[in-house]
């Protein structure tokens, strides 16, 4: 078995020339850090989001962390300070944390698109197509437990579906030898407040998954 469970003896059935290839993608893996990952996003043109960014907001944290937060895009604050959720939204995301016992020392946070979205608008598919690499390469070099997903494009575009948010929220998936759980984005809290219920359910279950002590209040 795989380090995503996965049974290998499908290698035997591959041409010799995509086992290679396979094992080349672990290799490229495994010598891959997050100060590759921001030098490589350095200047980054990739798409039409950097015609109007001030900072590529790479992401920050513990780089052994069990658990990383992956939400959508940088918002303004995030833009002109250059880290992830420190706006209104950040703040809601510490108390969330906080709750189960974590400090933003404790975790890795970034997002699926590392620019800020004009106006703050949803991120565009061609824009995630462009950018989701690099968050898909900062999981693989951390290699959490648990992937918690903050909102609809996060979680869409992590496990390549178009289920909404409500649909999936709450619920654990096997992802790149990770679970991934899918809940809701602080911001739309702040909107929703009576959603909050639900995402300390969340909470609570990632606790639990990640060994800790599971608050009762």
């Amino acid at each position: 078995m795989n380090r995503n469970g996965f049974d290998r003896s499908w290698e035997g059935f591959l041409p010799k020339n995509a086992v290679v290839m396979t094992k080349a993608c672990r290799i490229t893996a495994e010598s891959d850090s997050l100060e590759k990952i921001a030098n490589d996003l350095d200047g980054c043109r990739r798409c039409k989001l950097c015609k109007e960014r001030h900072t590529i907001v790479v992401g920050e944290g513990n780089p052994h962390a069990q658990l990383v937060l992956a939400g959508e895009g940088p918002g303004e604050n995030e833009d002109l300070q250059g880290r992830p959720f420190i706006g209104k939204a950040g703040n809601l995301l510490e108390k969330m944390i906080g709750a189960i016992g974590l400090g933003r020392e404790d975790v890795y946070i970034c997002n699926v698109v590392k620019c800020r979205p004009p106006g703050n608008r949803n991120p565009e598919p061609d824009e995630i197509e462009a950018c989701s690499v690099f968050l898909h390469r900062q999981l693989d070099v951390i290699r959490p437990k648990l992937v918690l997903a903050l909102g609809r494009f996060a979680a869409q575009t992590l496990l390549q579906t178009e289920e909404m948010i409500s649909h999936i929220r709450g619920k654990f998936f096997e992802y790149r030898g990770a679970k991934l759980m899918p809940t809701y984005h602080p911001a739309y809290l702040l909107r929703n407040p009576s959603s909050k219920r639900e995402s300390w359910e969340d909470l609570q279950a990632v606790a639990r998954e990640l060994g800790l002590k599971v608050p009762q209040k």
